[in-house]
């Protein structure tokens, strides 16, 4: 696998590989959502390297692409690892196209057939993409749910009948 480590902003670069991948192998696979273009969505940095969408006619997939050689771990062609967000962890898979070298994607959507416009799969990309990077909330404490359950109920004929001494 070619390592080619992007100093700037690669959505060109994912573009020209994933329109390439559209008019050589994806050519004529009948689950092409023709309402859908190649787009490359919010790529920035992250921990060193970058992280955004592309959305296809036949997929959605985040993609972690190396932008210096600091914590990058290669995963190997259609080898699987997993990669922590604030959302928790998710599985990429390594690739590697010649106009990006080595990447790795992690699959959201496919095929794309419950999108019929590109602006409503790009607003899914970019909710997808906040969602991933924004912290799952916390589970109420144990002690805090105890102490919840344990507090009477008052039934609504007790609520009509209570009165204060």
């Amino acid at each position: 696998m070619t390592l080619h480590f992007h100093s700037s902003n690669p959505q060109d670069a994912v573009e020209t590989a994933f329109f390439r991948i559209q008019q050589t192998s994806m050519a004529d696979v009948p689950i092409l959502n023709p309402a859908l273009s190649v787009e490359a969505i919010d790529f920035q940095r992250w921990q060193g390297h970058w992280l955004g969408m592309v959305v296809t006619p036949w997929c959605m997939s985040l993609l972690l692409i190396p932008g210096s050689t600091d914590n990058w771990v290669s995963a190997g062609q259609n080898k699987r690892r997993f990669v922590k967000f604030p959302a928790g962890d998710f599985a990429f898979l390594g690739g590697n196209e010649t106009e990006l070298g080595e990447y790795q994607s992690c699959s959201l959507f496919s095929p794309m057939n419950k999108f019929s416009t590109q602006l409503e799969a790009t607003m899914t990309a970019r909710a997808s993409m906040l969602g991933l990077l924004t912290p799952a909330p916390e589970p109420e404490p144990k002690a805090k749910l105890a102490e919840v359950a344990e507090k009477p109920t008052l039934s609504r004929r007790g609520f009509l009948a209570f009165r204060k001494p």
